[in-house]
């Protein structure tokens, strides 16, 4: 294995690994409702059921194996988990590629949610080169390169799926590909031997990374707080590339720029702004502030009148970005070197088992309120559930994050 020590450099390959696994799954989402159209011959209301169900079977495998991950990384190192993570998503595009029948489209995000490590990997691998009071900003740019990857992706997966629906699969493929061989020469270990731990199984399973976090109290209130967020955010990765074509009629390409417009304001908020408005608000109103942002947006989506009104809520929802980079912030904050690939872990886990029927429960309520028999028809119905859900979670920020009290003095 390759060693080098951490640089300057370390920072910038994280930024790329993220960027390109984002394009090759922005690839992917506009042509997805197509290809299931394809293969099984349904209607798109139809479609989507069963695109929730391959979504949820990517959360669910990720639920199980993202704390044996995490663990592995905090016993070998980040690096060869960021490998074998990266030639797993390689691997899942080409299966999804050419996918001849719709159970290989399952098979095919089985194996991307089993080696989906790259995400909590990287999230580990930022808070082992940065000090705590800088992690808001740097966790920002990892957002920022979820941003671009949805400006690249999607504009580029669009146009490729109007010309062949599977032609995006193999290209996300070429890009995994290539980022493997990148990192395979580049990539640094940054996960110190003194600060590495036994990996036990005890530890390695979705129960028992959560119940390493209890110990810190502050966190583990969070917990509630990003579960429920993750409910709600399934409706953009389940619901959307079927809610434009149904509500406003757009086209694949139609889907893509709409997505890269999210990426768009996603990249210049969490790339240039959020480790600044971080700083400036503080941890705890950047958090509660972005989740509130968010609320509306999610309101606003689910009775916007036509695709202008989605630009518009897609501008003014940008500073909802800084919601994530503060709250990962706080909780890494709260938790021990030897202990941030258990951390990352543990969110990862808790975030996919709630997408792992989150997407079900959002493409089933978008079927009985998009079907045109239905009363009411109403598409935006999975966002006004987000706006909801995302209410509660802002008032458990609130609370989680609340400033101790006065400490009592003793009489004399």
């Amino acid at each position: 294995m390759i060693d080098r020590k951490p640089g300057k450099h370390a920072l910038a390959f994280i930024f790329i690994t993220v960027l390109l696994d984002m394009i090759g799954l922005g690839i992917i989402l506009p042509v997805m409702p197509d290809l299931i159209m394809d293969i099984t011959g349904l209607t798109l209301p139809q479609a989507a059921r069963w695109g929730g169900a391959i979504y949820a079977l990517y959360a669910l495998t990720q639920f199980i194996f993202a704390p044996v991950v995490g663990n592995l990384s905090d016993r070998f190192g980040r690096r060869p988990v960021l490998l074998v993570a990266i030639a797993g998503f390689a691997i899942d595009y080409l299966v999804m590629g050419f996918a001849p029948v719709l159970w290989v489209l399952f098979i095919g995000r089985a194996l991307s949610g089993m080696f989906g490590a790259t995400y909590s990997t990287a999230g580990a691998y930022i808070a082992d080169i940065t000090p705590p009071e800088e992690r808001g900003g740097r966790f920002g740019l990892i957002g920022a390169a979820f941003g671009l990857g949805f400006i690249i992706g999607p504009a580029i997966g669009g146009p490729l799926g109007d010309i062949d629906h599977r032609l995006p699969f193999f290209v996300a493929a070429g890009l995994a590909g290539v980022n493997f061989i990148y990192g395979f020469l580049v990539l640094p270990e940054t996960h110190k031997e003194e600060n590495r731990r036994p990996f036990r199984w005890a530890n390695a399973n979705p129960v028992g990374a959560l119940m390493q976090l209890k110990q810190f109290p502050m966190v583990f209130g969070l917990l509630a707080a990003v579960a429920l967020f993750y409910i709600g955010h399934a409706a953009f990765p389940a619901v959307w590339a079927y809610y434009g074509p149904e509500k406003f009629g757009w086209s694949n390409a139609e889907v893509g720029l709409s997505l890269a417009a999210v990426g768009v304001v996603s990249a210049i908020v969490q790339g240039g702004l959020s480790g600044r408005i971080i700083k400036a608000w503080g941890q705890r109103n950047a958090a509660i502030v972005g989740f509130a942002v968010a609320t509306a947006a999610y309101f606003a989506y689910a009775f916007a009148p036509n695709t202008a009104a989605v630009y518009v809520i897609i501008a003014l929802a940008g500073i909802s970005g800084v919601a994530g980079p503060a709250l990962q912030s706080i909780m890494s904050g709260q938790v021990p070197a030897d202990m941030q690939g258990a951390l990352q872990g543990g969110v990862t886990s808790l975030g996919s088992l709630m997408m792992a029927f989150s997407p079900i429960l959002m493409t089933q309520i978008f079927f009985a309120f998009s079907n045109r028999e239905a009363e009411p028809y109403f598409p935006g119905a999975p966002y006004f559930l987000a706006g909801l859900l995302t209410v509660v979670a802002v008032i458990i920020i609130v609370w989680a994050t609340r400033p101790p009290g006065p400490v009592p003095v003793p009489a004399d």
